[in-house]
């Protein structure tokens, strides 16, 4: 018997609940069913709603697995049970979802990675607001910040994302109708998340990112991926963009390294995420500092991008040498925070660092305003 290829994947992306991703993930696994593939429903959540619990007819469903936590009984999915069951297709609903401790994996997310690595297609579901480069961006349209994040990477190694779209008006209709929750949860939703401007904007942003996969996965021609070009101007093409990202322990660095990383995914450009120290390390910085630049250098490696810490007294000097010897094209900063007095010295630092970075775009990412609101479940 021959190794089964790595499982495709699909996502089936929306801009909020009850647009009908659940749903065109399990239509699509019954057409699936009529047409002789194996497939059944790794994990799938009803939430209450009539039509889609409908679509689960005939379609084997895998039991959840029960985890004891503090008292508690929580169900998850079974991972370990559809690796052994080895169907063709699995339909795993809620892609972004946590698991709850004592699980095998932290996200379910790695659970389909898992499944996908012993070679099962999986269907999935997620919204928009869930992609980690997009975080801030969905901060300042809804005024909350979603915790539960997937890489970019991982969306990105998808064989197909397909958008599930509603009109914001035909959403609301649904949510007036008690279809997409009970009364008394929708009128908590309309009052919240549910107002039809927020709901368009994520619609938008949507659409958008949809847009940008088609293109992103449009370039890739005869296994030679495409790249955008620019005219520099003395007229030559400057074919390749690299990204350089600047670490340090202020808050707005971890907002910096997501526009880094989507500016770098969109012109499939090389990108680095370094601190600079005179040591070449950590050790000397106070252990609240130190703390905040390994979570930020952390945050950079889970998106898939390189991390240093250079060695030198001058942070100007040393970020820009280390720019000039890769080459690096573009270079992100944190916008300094007026409020803290401490900061004076990065308005000084960012000053410096646009003074002698001339040969290079510098991009200082200053914090958003922010909507209202709370998020509904």
């Amino acid at each position: 018997m021959t190794e089964r290829q790595r499982g495709r994947l699909k996502i089936f992306m929306g801009y909020a609940a009850g647009v009908g991703k659940t749903y065109q993930m399990l239509e699509e696994g019954q057409r699936l069913k009529r047409e002789g593939v194996d497939v059944v429903a790794g994990y799938f959540e009803p939430h209450g709603r009539k039509d889609t619990i409908a679509k689960t007819e005939g379609l084997e469903i895998i039991p959840r697995k029960n985890i004891d936590y503090r008292g508690s009984i929580f169900e998850e999915m079974d991972t370990n049970a559809i690796l052994a069951r080895a169907p063709h297709v699995s339909l795993v609903d809620e892609y972004p979802h946590t698991n709850v401790p004592g699980s095998e994996r932290l996200k379910r997310w790695e659970d389909v990675q898992a499944l996908l690595d012993a070679g099962i297609d999986v269907l999935t579901t997620m919204n928009i607001q869930h992609l980690e480069s997009l975080n801030d961006q969905v901060f300042a349209i809804t005024g909350v910040r979603v915790r539960e994040t997937i890489p970019d990477w991982v969306v990105q190694q998808a064989d197909e994302v397909v958008m599930v779209d509603l009109t914001p008006r035909a959403l609301l209709h649904r949510l007036q109708r008690g279809v997409v929750y009970s009364r008394d949860k929708a009128e908590r939703a309309l009052e919240n998340f549910f107002r039809e401007p927020r709901l368009v904007a994520l619609r938008e942003l949507a659409l958008r990112e949809t847009a940008y996969e088609v293109v992103h996965r449009s370039s890739d021609i005869d296994g030679a991926r495409y790249e955008r070009t620019e005219t520099a101007p003395d007229g030559t093409a400057d074919k390749h963009h690299k990204i350089l990202i600047l670490v340090t322990p202020d808050p707005a660095t971890a907002r910096v390294v997501r526009r880094g990383k989507r500016v770098a995914d969109f012109l499939h450009a090389d990108c680095f995420a370094v601190a600079v120290q005179p040591s070449g390390d950590l050790s000397a910085l106070p252990e609240a500092d130190r703390e905040a630049v390994e979570k930020h250098l952390n945050f950079a490696r889970n998106l898939h991008i390189e991390t240093r810490i250079l060695a030198s007294g001058d942070v100007a000097a040393g970020l820009v040498d280390f720019a000039r010897r890769n080459q690096v094209t573009q270079l992100f900063l944190a916008h300094p925070r007026e409020r803290r007095l401490a900061l004076l010295r990065s308005r000084g630092l960012v000053e410096r660092i646009v003074s002698i970075a001339t040969d290079m775009q510098i991009v200082v990412v200053a914090e958003r305003e922010t909507g209202h609101g709370s998020l509904a479940g």
